[in-house]
């Protein structure tokens, strides 16, 4: 038995098995890879690795073993999914899974089967039943894949105390108690406040810290380094999962041209500067903007640049991630029944209006540049969705409004 001090959960307890899988290269590889990326550029203390978020996930996957009655077979490989369920991630996390053709989820279970983790986990345990956990199949995969996961309540914690931002405090002992073992891992309705809690807690991260303005143009910077080192063969995305973010690092500053400069701007906080946005909830279907292909930002960034006489590749038209907030879709055991926590959450019906509020494309072009961009309008380049008219009278419910009312 081992134990490692955790800053949000204290002493966790590792067993011999575990501390193997720990010890492989895989796994000790998460420890230099940043859990939020380049946000230590906005926040300085989000220098928290996917290491800690791994244990941390592995340490909730077990108080939910024990809250469930599972058996020590199941509650241990809960555990062990919990810890390898990010192993796959490349550098620098989501970061660089914006610009990959696979997830991280897919990676990992690729790492997994083709190194020394899938020998050593076929030892104690089948190999199949844990690549169906880690797909999210049956009740121990929604556990660890699902609306209402133990990956989600831990970077949430983790992300709220390293930022300093106290949204993401949820209370993760309720959630956890209010769990049932049905047909699938339900919610009992004891627990429907602290699941809105947690979704009030991704809804105001989401623009604090996950799609802040600033840690949207530092990803956009450094995924056209990744793009640029991918496109000149520097790099072998299939292989992404090989590397941690000082390798990217270097690579990008042993580079001439757009790498080179791009990762020399992001030492110096020489940041790309935004010189448009559109508000999605200004227009008339927000949900339109999430269907813009890849090659239409591509035309428009050319077509910018040809007007303004700069390169294409120092233009960035910037789409938000798609506000989902999958724990809508929590399901919530009701008497004899199971429902949507939507159809049971008056709150959830507000946030589905409001999770546009905070989203919006932008349009990013280097500091020296900006000043020319004073008429610009994006409209003028994309075929975006019409504004929506004024109505001045009219009352729009925002949720700090909807909680105060409440």
């Amino acid at each position: 038995m081992k134990f490692i001090r955790d800053s949000v959960h204290g002493n966790l307890k590792l067993t011999e098995f575990e501390v193997r899988i720990v010890d492989t290269p895989h796994v000790q590889r998460l420890r230099r890879i940043k859990q939020l990326g380049f946000t230590n550029l906005i926040y300085p203390g989000a220098n928290h690795s996917r290491f800690e978020h791994s244990i941390g996930a592995m340490y909730l996957a077990s108080r939910l073993a024990e809250h469930l009655n599972l058996g020590p077979e199941k509650k241990s490989i809960l555990r062990l999914c919990a810890l390898l369920h990010d192993v796959g991630h490349g550098p620098f996390s989501h970061v660089s899974e914006g610009v990959l053709e696979r997830s991280h989820e897919s990676l990992t279970r690729e790492l997994i089967r083709e190194s020394v983790l899938g020998d050593i986990i076929s030892e104690e345990f089948d190999l199949e039943q844990v690549m169906r956990i880690l797909r999210g199949e049956g009740v121990l995969g929604q556990a660890i894949n699902g609306e209402l996961d133990v990956d989600r309540m831990d970077y949430l914690l983790r992300d709220s105390h390293y930022t300093g931002v106290a949204y993401g405090i949820i209370d993760v002992e309720r959630l956890i108690y209010n769990m049932k073992m049905e047909n699938d891992l339900v919610l009992d309705r004891k627990g429907v406040q602290a699941a809105e809690s947690a979704l009030l807690a991704r809804y105001f991260m989401y623009p604090s810290v996950y799609q802040h303005h600033t840690t949207r143009i530092v990803n956009s910077m450094f995924r056209r380094c990744l793009r640029s080192l991918i496109s000149e063969g520097v790099l072998d995305e299939s292989r992404i999962y090989r590397y941690d973010d000082m390798d990217l690092i270097v690579m990008c500053r042993n580079q001439e041209g757009l790498a080179g400069d791009m990762i020399r701007r992001l030492d110096n906080r020489d940041l790309l500067k935004t010189v448009d946005s559109v508000k999605l909830n200004e227009l008339e279907d927000p949900q339109r903007v999430f269907r813009i292909t890849d090659a239409e930002i591509r035309r428009a960034e050319k077509e910018i640049a040809d007007d303004m006489d700069l390169d294409p590749d120092y233009v960035v038209v910037n789409l938000p991630e798609y506000p989902a907030f999958d724990e809508m879709r929590t399901q919530v055991s009701v008497g004899d029944s199971i429902v949507n926590l939507s159809h049971i959450s008056s709150l959830v019906g507000a946030l589905k209006e409001a999770r546009f509020n905070h989203a919006d494309i932008c349009v990013y072009v280097p500091r020296e540049s900006a000043a020319a961009f004073r008429e610009f309008s994006l409209h003028d380049y994309m075929d975006l969705p019409e504004r929506r008219p004024a109505h001045p009278r009219q009352l729009r419910l925002t949720v700090p409004d909807y909680l105060k009312f409440r």
